[in-house]
């Protein structure tokens, strides 16, 4: 069909791998905890025992997200993931050291559809973290409701997501000696409504909790920008006010999470599909903002605080548009 533009048969075997590297991740992330879902009702049914070992297993095991996970350098090397960086790719950007013998609190925005980048740099080996910052063991928070699906809690763990309840980013945070970063997307479900190219729509106003966290762990602010995040998909449009928005947002009430009505490629074909486009991400790590510890903060401080992350992401953002092709009359507009 003419509207449609397939792919060519003389694909080279390594942009293959990086297309099939891809597809499990975006199975994985859409469609994993409800298969291990039914593959637990499948061992309620068919092997009872199974059931109640696993059963066990999930009571004794359920505060494990809340108190550091339980990464595996393994998964977290697969060569999987080296395909999964190149298909976009998959860039790192330091612009300053970080101090191992401190913690630090990272602000990944903005959220995207899927999250490509704070994924494939922080849950992965192959963008160079460990050596960009030596000393430094990052943290992905993403919603405690993914770690009540059984198996697919595992798989998330493996990786070194964790959950991004209070008790967990205080856990990571609150460790002897410094040395962990916790990141959080700071737009959440939210902010993912807004996600389509060219977007520079951030739900940051009224997020204040991670201020709070880090004030009371004295873990030093930095503000990170993932250029590219938001032009992975194309999102149908939703403006305030219209029925799809509303549905939209009554869910993220009610779930916890929204519904991006998103589309991006196929496998075969270049034109529909929910695999991302293959454009690149640039996840820029800015300067730290220096937290001294304030286990009773007043909303003062809090705000405070909260202003001079925001003017610290601003100018994260203006120093690097340019050269990640943002054109220089565009500004990040926070909501």
């Amino acid at each position: 069909m003419a509207w449609i533009k397939f792919a060519p048969l003389n694909i080279p075997l390594n942009r293959r791998l990086q297309t099939a590297a891809v597809v499990q991740w975006v199975f994985s992330f859409l469609f994993l905890a409800q298969c291990g879902l039914l593959l637990y009702v499948w061992l309620a049914l068919e092997c009872w025992q199974g059931a109640v070992l696993y059963a066990i297993w999930l009571y004794l095991d359920w505060e494990t997200p809340q108190a550091g996970g339980r990464r595996s350098p393994w998964v977290r090397s697969w060569p999987l993931w080296r395909h999964f960086r190149d298909y976009f790719p998959i860039h790192l950007i330091k612009t300053c050291d970080l101090d191992p013998e401190k913690h630090y609190l990272f602000g990944f925005h903005p959220h995207g559809i899927l999250v490509a980048g704070a994924f494939g740099n922080f849950c992965t080996e192959y963008t160079g973290f460990r050596k960009l910052f030596p000393g430094m063991t990052p943290y992905l928070h993403v919603l405690p409701v993914w770690f009540h699906f059984p198996f697919f809690r595992e798989y998330l763990m493996s990786s070194g997501v964790v959950s991004c309840s209070k008790q967990s980013l205080m856990h990571v945070l609150s460790q002897k000696g410094g040395g962990n970063v916790s990141i959080i997307v700071i737009g959440g479900a939210a902010e993912s409504l807004e996600a389509r190219p060219g977007s520079l729509i951030l739900e940051v106003l009224n997020r204040k909790g991670f201020i709070r966290i880090a004030l009371k762990c004295g873990a030093h602010l930095v503000p990170v920008f993932s250029f590219g995040e938001n032009e992975l998909f194309e999102q149908l449009q939703n403006p305030h006010g219209s029925v799809v928005r509303r549905i939209q947002e009554g869910l993220r009430r009610t779930l916890g999470f929204s519904l991006p009505l998103f589309h991006g490629r196929g496998v075969f074909q270049y034109s529909y599909g929910i695999i991302p486009y293959r454009r690149a991400i640039y996840t820029v790590v800015g300067r730290p903002i220096p937290v001294q510890m304030s286990v009773w903060a007043s909303a003062e401080e809090v705000d405070q605080l909260h202003g001079r992350y925001l003017e610290a992401l601003s100018q994260l953002f203006e120093e690097h548009k340019t050269q990640y092709g943002i054109q220089q009359h565009r500004h990040l507009i926070f909501t």
